[in-house]
């Protein structure tokens, strides 16, 4: 008789706790969700930053976020404990649902300890279930299926998820390569293997991104995925500037560490990254034998002293492979960094075709929120470089916040709308999906990527020169040791020494880097007598790697597939540049002041002339 009068209790008082909290969260997210409604009703130009993200609606749905296939879809932690609660169990008994999962609402409100216990775990992230997940990973030796441990963290709506994960869980093969740079930094190299394959590509994020850009719209929308598909070797390269810190030196300080700027990007990571890469694809498709005829040979030792630019193109020409890159933002101006300075140093980049997406380089054409970061940073860059040696999120439980955040926004969609018109005023008014990009596992409790303030100061620094130039050291004296000139060397200047095929793509509606911005780099090469072409697309700065985009990623492959095969057209190849050297070394001879060498030692070619000297 008791226990049924207990049992009677402790049930009305779970209907009653379920009724209330129901109630009154739902009631709580409306009027959240209602205020936003009203504050983005009276901001102008929401349309626009708002376009391309459907859904936007002004009533909460308990729905989860939109967010690519590859991800299960999740709900906000406190919605997912309201349904808990308000489960029917009308078909179950009364003692039978004491002891169960039904039962945690009541046995949270009786227990308090509990929830403490529970909050305490949720920041700390110890609840996080383990799910043996089989996988094949063809890639490698043993490519039997095993078991692999992947972190989910369902509760907290939350999403660590690697880059690793997403590929093998599609059914692609992955392999992770460390690569160590000169100055001792530790590089994740990924790779969605075709070891046999000729055709080589790699993709290159930009700032605050990471290699999962590129496979963050599943099968039928990524770079990644659609290049594998035909029959490429992929490689995604991730850049320097991780909250984990990797480095050969395990105490590195956080300000040895963070300081670096884009050149260090250029000059060192680029350099690790393209030469790990062949030494790779050298070992699986092994030496090169140039196939060159013996009037070739002939030919060429008749002007072996035109050999120092000749000699790199010939060695990227003999390669067993192909490689092109694909690069955003950022990305596509280290590459140009990274193609440059390796000819001024006359070392080979092993490229055959750039494909940059929206590159940075210059930014002078920009808004003016930017305009005033641009003034504040090169004020006060002096002073916070050695306090602040980096911008990112330091700890777990703040990193975890922000991805939780950003997720929950789309169960509140004016609140999501709200903040994402917020940051589209940030940035000038791009349309780029910001909050769809927060909520993407690359920014986790685990790790992110940051950037170093030197980096931003470096970018501060080309938008006051409004040209593509390397880091300002701040004197005379110190570009000197660094360059060899008081001024910092001008990277737009010396794109006549590019040598291979180059395809800019601008974005309409990109307020991050502007079409003019990108349009100046074409300028240039055109000048320089680059081979580039340009092309523009109605996108904002994110939708060239976060947003399915059909139609770019068949023009992508189309410049992709420009790239011969290696081994074909080589003597055709060689035949040209004979050609044009035997031409050269013709009106050298004819010169008369080449009649007072006994030999040439280097030739220079002076794209803007056309003409050639002799050094």
């Amino acid at each position: 008789m008791l226990q049924e009068f207990v049992d009677n209790v402790i049930a009305v008082i779970k209907e009653s706790v379920k009724t209330f909290t129901y109630e009154s969260l739902n009631n709580i997210a409306r009027l959240i969700n209602g205020i936003s409604a009203l504050l983005l009703t009276l901001l102008p130009g929401k349309a626009n930053m708002l376009e391309g993200i459907s859904g936007w609606e002004l009533r909460p749905s308990f729905r989860g976020p939109r967010l690519p296939r590859w991800m299960e879809s999740g709900v906000s932690s406190f919605n997912e404990f309201i349904h808990e609660l308000s489960v029917d169990s009308d078909g179950e008994s009364v003692t039978d649902s004491i002891p169960g999962d039904d039962h945690k609402g009541a046995h949270f409100v009786l227990s308090p300890s509990e929830v403490w216990k529970k909050l305490f775990c949720w920041i700390h992230g110890s609840s996080s279930p383990v799910v043996d997940v089989p996988t094949a990973n063809v890639g490698s030796d043993n490519p039997a299926p095993t078991e692999r441990k992947t972190i989910y963290r369902h509760p907290l709506n939350t999403d660590s998820r690697t880059c690793e994960d997403v590929i093998t869980e599609l059914g692609y093969p992955f392999e992770a390569i460390k690569v160590v740079t000169s100055d001792g930094y530790v590089l994740l190299l990924e790779r969605i293997p075709r070891r046999d394959s000729q055709k080589v590509v790699l993709l290159q994020h930009g700032i605050l991104d990471s290699s999962m850009g590129w496979v963050s719209n599943g099968v039928v929308g990524s770079p990644a995925f659609a290049a594998y598909d035909q029959g490429y070797d992929v490689f995604l390269g991730n850049l320097r500037g991780l909250v984990s810190r990797e480095h050969v030196d395990k105490n590195i300080s956080s300000y040895k560490y963070w300081k670096y700027s884009v050149n260090e990007h250029g000059t060192k990571d680029m350099p690790a990254i393209v030469e790990e890469i062949h030494k790779i694809k050298i070992s699986e498709l092994g030496k090169s034998r140039p196939h060159i005829s013996e009037e070739t040979e002939d030919q060429n030792d008749k002007i072996k002293n035109f050999e120092v630019q000749a000699s790199q193109d010939d060695e990227r020409d003999n390669q067993p492979y192909k490689l092109c890159a694909v690069c955003h933002s950022l990305g596509g101006a280290v590459m140009l960094m990274y193609v440059v300075t390796s000819r001024i140093a006359q070392k080979p980049h092993r490229l055959s075709r750039l494909v940059l997406l929206s590159p940075a380089g210059f930014h002078e054409d920009s808004n003016v929120v930017f305009s005033m970061v641009e003034k504040l940073i090169l004020f006060v860059g002096p002073v916070l470089a050695p306090f602040i040696p980096g911008l990112y999120i330091p700890t777990r439980f703040f990193r975890m916040l922000l991805n939780k955040l950003a997720r929950d926004f789309n169960n509140y969609p004016a609140l999501g709308g709200l903040v994402q018109t917020l940051m589209g005023y940030v940035v000038g008014g791009d349309s780029s999906n910001w909050v769809g990009v927060l909520g993407l596992p690359h920014y986790n409790m685990d790790d992110m990527p940051g950037v170093s303030f030197h980096v931003a100061l470096h970018l501060a620094q080309i938008k006051r020169a409004k040209r593509f130039q390397m880091y300002d050291y701040g004197s005379p004296v110190a570009n000197m040791e660094a360059y060899g000139t008081p001024e910092p060397l001008d990277l737009g200047a010396h794109y006549g020494l590019i040598g291979i095929p180059v395809d800019l793509v601008a974005g309409q509606r990109d307020r991050v880097i502007s079409p003019s911005m990108v349009k100046k780099h074409y300028k240039l090469m055109r000048k320089a007598g680059v081979e580039v072409s340009y092309n523009e697309f109605e996108y904002a700065h994110l939708d060239f790697t976060f947003s399915h985009r059909e139609e770019l990623l068949s023009y992508v492959m189309s410049r992709l597939l420009l790239v011969s095969d290696p081994g074909k057209g080589r003597i055709k190849q060689t035949s040209v540049r004979l050609r044009k050297l035997k031409k050269a070394q013709s009106e050298i001879e004819n010169d008369s002041d080449s009649k007072e060498h006994n030999g040439i030692d280097n030739v220079v070619t002076d794209e803007q002339n056309g003409h050639v000297h002799a050094a």
